[in-house]
Order: C-alpha cells, then structure tokens, then sequence
C-alpha cells in the first residue's frame, strides 16, 4: 500500500508544472453488504464491508498517470473470517523531464496462489485459500534520442516485489513442503545503439546490451544476468524484412540451504518461511555461459500492424518469440506476444508491469478480480496486459518461462468489450544438491481466458460483466490438474457523488475427486468527493 501511496504523490507532484489538460481525481468512501453460498451443501456466510479508496486519471501533454486503489476491511458476524482486510489497486505514471528523456512508475497491490499445487480462488469473497497479498513497484528513466543518424536508447528500472505468507493451501498432508516467497529487489539496466536501413547502410544495424541483478529474501537466493548482442534488419520488400541477430551471455543464480531439524525437515520462521542455515555454502542453482543467436520475420505493412516471428538457440535449446499488433481503431486493438526468458517470480510481476498502458478501463468489480487477471487498455494501440500467467504461484524459485499472451479490445461509445487469455509454462530452476526437497527439474503449465464487457445504462448507470477461466497443472509430486471458473454481473446506478451497486457472480474449481463452487450477492454504496 506504501508504495502506491508514494506512486500517487509522485504523480501528483509532476503533474503541477505540466499545466495538465485533464485531471480527474476521486477519492471515495463505501460500504457493503456481501453473502455467499457454498454449493457443494456448506453453510452461507455473510458479512459487512467498509472501504475506502481513491481514483484518478491525469493526461497532459508532459504527463500521464492513472491510479485506481482500494481497501476493504471486512466484519464477520460469525466470526469466521479467517482474513479480515485485502488491498486491491494498479498505478501507472509515465512523465516526460525533456526532449527523449521520461521517468516511468508503476505498482499494484493484488493477490496471487501461493502453492500450484493448492486450492483455486477464483473470487475474493470469503475466506481465501492458498492465497496471498501481493504488492509490487518499479521505477526508472528512459532516454530515447539521436546522435546524428544513429538513434541511441537507454533505460534503467528498479523494482521491488513482497508477498504476504498465506494461511492454508489445501494440499494434502504428507506432501514435501514449498518454501513461501517473501521480497525481492530488482535492478534492470539495457542500452542500445544504431541506424535504421537506408539511412548509413542499407541495412539496420544494432549494438545492445542488458544487466539485471537481483537478490531475494528467501535463502539469501542471488540473480545475476548480462547479455550483448548485435542485429542486423535486411528490408526484402516493401513493410517486409529479413531480421537476424546474435549475442554472448552470462546467467547465474546461487542461494543457501534451508537449516534443517533433527528430523531433516526445514526450520520455519513465524510467518511459515524456511530459515537459511548460516553455515550453507553458496548453492549454484545455473550458471550459463555461452552463445546464442536468432533470425526471422518483421511486417509492417501500415503505421496500424506490426509482425514479428523469430526462432533460434538460446539457453541450451531451440527458442522462439515473436509479437503481433493490430490497430483497428482508435479504441480497438490486438496484441499478442510470444516470449521466452530465464527469469524470476519478482522480475516477471515487475516486467508485465511495465508494459502495461497509463490508460486503462475503469471496471467495477467488488468480487475482487481486476488486477489479478488480464486489465485492458482504452486505445487500440495499447490494448493492456494480463497478470495470469505470472500470479499461477509466487514461486521462490527462478524457472526458465515460456509463453503466449494476447489481449484484445474494442469500444464504440458506452461500450468496451475486452478479450485476454494465453498460455504458460515455467521449468524451474534450483540447486540440485544441498539439503531438503528441491524444485529443480519440475514444471508447471497455467491456460487462462477471461471476457470483459460493459456498456452504460441510461445517463446514469452502467453494466458490467466479466467470465474467467483457467487449467493449472504441475508435475509436483502430489499435484492434479484443477480447473478453476467463474462469471459475475455487476450494475451501478449514480445518484450525483452517491453510487449504488448490485452485483452477482458465481464461482468455483475442480479437480480430481473434489469440486467447489459459491454463489455470491453483494449489495454496496459508495460515495465519492
């Protein structure tokens, strides 16, 4: 919350010298009144909430800043809430200081799995299982300028990730105990230089380069990688060209072992965290050294589409990337992204962060979902991002991810509609001796897919909808295969600052030889100043 805190008033002091052109800012107060039933034959619950929050959307010509958070505190009157606050919010700050120079911000505060192998939560009504407060910040500069004909880019980002410890995970008793992430600290620094064809040569040339060091909590776990590589574009035809390029890197990842009992089982601290053992060496988790290469495809056929597909070796194996982008309109748009990095659970969060737009549609959803999945994006050329993916599991350990992520909007009017979904895999690394249970060698695959619409009612209502769902699997010992749904309709009708809103939904997971699913009301007044 601290952080989103600070991000709100960075935004806010940038914004006075840049004579912004349209500044919305509405904090608010809200109460609620929420019931939940279990349909599997369990009991009904019902409690109260109260919330405050604040939304606002700043867009000049110098600044852009949208923030959009909130806390809940709930009041069970049974008693039987095992988790009585959440926070819930995503900001996004992007200033521009000079010519080709801008600083850029960003934070979230949502909640992710804590173990793949657990209990599903698909909505944030309730008591949650296997899931845990996440926040997450990153800030930095950009610099994008000329040196005669060569252009010349460079960005520097730092990030912090922390997850609060859950409370249960739902995995059966017996099974080897995952270690709990805590916080990390990310630096990420790239730089690049060259000429585009036909201005020097005839063709592109670049020269570019990255650092990213990072150190975790959690068994004192090190990150450290730094790559260079050289690419040259070949245009064939016209908005079509040849790409290909080649680079040295160095990845290496160490941490300690967990401290053992007599019994060989790991030392957990208060919050459920294994303790490291101060007397561990340095436990090499990889240590990549070598070459790598890729070539392919880029078609840019208008200023409205750009294609990109590439295959080559890196990490050990055959790899492949690429990016799609379509924009059909002012505020309709597709973007699909295929990716393939060694990487963290902290770097990922960061990374998706910022790429994600300082524009995005405003949605009204009390079960809590809105920043856990994908967010989408008010203009075609920015469609947004989603979050699935990467919030599967806040895994301690560093995994090699690969994947495809696409998010499609479209609005006329009133009314946008939103389309995310995509496919994950992580193969995880960690060190392979040492002391205890280790991940090293294990994967986990995630596929999601969610459907956003609203549309506005009358002057002053307007209707929200939303349909999630999702298939996570690991071959962890222990584990199965659960599939995890969900739907819900929310309608809020405005009475000047008072607002009222109606919501419904229905939620659930499956997995072998077990199902759960809820119905879920809430009724809530929110007023805004």
């Amino acid at each position: 919350m601290k952080r989103l805190i600070i991000l709100a008033g960075v935004a806010t002091g940038v914004v006075a010298p840049a004579q912004a052109q349209r500044v919305q800012v509405t904090p608010y107060i809200e109460a609620s009144q929420v019931v939940a039933a279990d349909l599997n034959g369990g009991d009904v619950l019902t409690y109260s909430t109260v919330g405050a929050g604040i939304d606002a959307a700043v867009h000049s010509r110098r600044v852009e800043v949208q923030v959009s958070y909130r806390y809940e505190h709930r009041f069970d009157y049974q008693n039987r809430l095992n988790n009585d606050h959440t926070h819930s919010g995503l900001a996004t700050v992007k200033a521009a200081v000079a010519p080709g120079f801008t600083i850029e911000a960003g934070g979230i505060a949502t909640r992710t799995r804590s173990d793949i192998r657990g209990d599903l939560q698909t909505s944030n009504v309730g008591n949650f299982s296997n899931s845990a407060q996440v926040f997450s910040g990153y800030v930095g500069p950009n610099l994008a300028t000329h040196l005669g004909p060569m252009f010349v880019n460079g960005a520097y980002r730092f990030g912090y990730t922390k997850v609060e410890a859950p409370g249960t995970t739902g995995v059966a008793a017996g099974q080897p105990r995952l270690d709990y992430y805590d916080d990390s600290t990310v630096h990420v620094a790239t730089a690049s230089v060259g000429v585009k064809s036909g201005t020097v040569l005839p063709v592109g040339i670049t020269a570019s380069g990255s650092y990213t060091r990072e150190n975790a909590g959690q068994l004192d776990q090190r990150f450290e990688g730094k790559w260079g590589r050289g690419d040259v574009v070949l245009p064939v035809l016209r908005g079509l060209a040849l790409a290909g390029g080649v680079g040295y890197e160095q990845i290496k990842i160490t941490q300690r072992d967990a401290l053992l009992d007599t019994g060989g089982q790991p030392v957990l601290d208060g919050a459920g965290r294994f303790r490291t053992d101060p007397n561990s060496p340095r436990r090499i988790a990889y240590n990549l050294e070598g070459v790598f290469w890729d070539a392919g495809v880029i078609w840019k056929p208008s200023r409205r589409t750009f294609f990109e597909a590439r295959v080559g070796r890196r990490y050990g194996s055959m790899s492949y990337t690429g990016s799609l982008s379509y924009q059909a309109g002012p505020g309709s748009g597709i973007q699909i992204g295929v990716y393939d990095t060694v990487q963290t659970f902290g770097q990922q969060l960061n990374g998706q962060l910022s790429t994600l737009p300082t524009s995005l549609a405003s949605t009204t959803d009390p079960f809590g979902n809105q920043f856990s999945g994908c967010v989408y994006g008010t203009t075609g050329a920015a469609t947004g991002g989603c979050m699935t993916g990467i919030l599967a599991s806040a895994t301690t350990s560093a995994y090699r991810g690969r994947g495809v992520t696409g998010v499609a909007v479209a609005g006329r009017g009133g009314t946008r509609i939103g389309i995310g979904g995509g496919w994950a895999k992580r193969d995880f690394i960690a060190p392979a001796g040492g002391s205890g249970f280790t991940t090293n060698g294990t994967s986990d695959t995630t596929i999601y897919g969610q459907i956003f619409a609203s549309t506005n009612v009358g002057p002053n209502g307007s209707l929200q909808g939303s349909v999630i769902g999702s298939y996570y699997d690991s071959d962890l010992a222990g584990s199965d295969g659960i599939y995890g749904w969900g739907a819900n309709a929310a309608y809020t009708h405005r009475f000047g600052r008072l607002g009222a809103t109606l919501s419904t939904g229905i939620f659930g997971f499956e997995r072998d030889g077990e199902s759960s699913a809820s119905a879920q009301a809430l009724l809530g007044l929110r007023y805004g100043f």
